[in-house]
């Protein structure tokens, strides 16, 4: 049964029951770093389609794979092990940030224990590329990413956009949340920097391996593959004269 949050509905398709999971959020950002490396971990883990999240604010596309259309934004889910993934194969708009994310809370969190977030910022050198640093909603997260040697940001900065709705959300409702913030190339998709979040935060902080070698392996065709759905809903949004700021993330 749907039920809706805002102006955002979360439909459930499956019966799995992921108690006590880790949701890993993985919405297009700079580098699509989150989008690679979350869709990475649903593969591997064969995670099974969950449900799916509709609001009148999303693009209105259609996106489809193998032949097959799909949602927009999906969740995939395992009870063992226990974790659950936040997917969309487009940029969202801002105007449906708020609406995302207190559904997200209102249908999702009642399953999870842990949230991870992953935000990608523009490396301003080539070396830049991959260095991950970690915020923490509370000092029991925090105390959890320095157990796990994942490096603390110590300086003062700001996240927007769909992960940083979700945090703040995960903020106010005092639930444990950790965002790992990874630098990424400033203009391509960067399948570097995912598999440096993947290694060096995400995997210390999961009761689960996580292979790289597969994106290792395919890192150029990836980065092809992701560029050239980036151009599609670049023309898409072109010829239906929509606001272009909702592809900031992919420029």
């Amino acid at each position: 049964m749907s039920e809706a949050a805002g102006d955002a509905t979360f439909r459930r398709v499956a019966d799995a029951d992921p108690s006590d999971a880790i949701i890993i959020e993985g919405l297009p950002g700079q580098g699509l770093v989150a989008s690679i490396a979350v869709d990475h971990i649903t593969k591997q883990l064969e995670l099974e389609h969950f449900g799916s999240i509709s609001a009148d604010a999303f693009p209105p596309v259609v996106t489809f794979d193998n032949g097959i259309v799909h949602d927009l934004v999906r969740v995939y889910a395992s009870e063992s092990p226990a974790v659950m993934t936040l997917q969309s194969d487009l940029a969202l708009p801002p105007q449906s940030f708020e609406a995302l994310s207190h559904c997200v809370q209102q249908d999702l969190y009642d399953h999870v224990r842990k949230a991870i977030f992953i935000a990608g910022a523009p490396a301003e050198s080539e070396e830049q590329i991959g260095e991950v640093r970690a915020v923490a909603t509370n000092e029991r997260i925090k105390a959890e990413l320095e157990a796990a040697d994942v490096p603390i940001a110590e300086h003062h900065g700001i996240v927007g956009g769909n992960t940083g709705a979700l945090m703040r959300s995960c903020y106010r409702a005092d639930a444990d949340a950790a965002m790992l913030i990874v630098r990424a190339h400033p203009r391509l998709p960067d399948p570097t920097a995912a598999i440096a979040v993947i290694e060096q935060a995400l995997e210390p902080l999961v009761d689960f391996e996580i292979d790289t070698t597969e994106l290792e392996e395919h890192a150029e065709e990836i980065q092809s593959q992701m560029r050239q759905i980036a151009q599609q809903y670049e023309q898409v949004s072109d010829q239906g004269g929509r606001d272009r700021r909702a592809l900031g993330m992919y420029q």
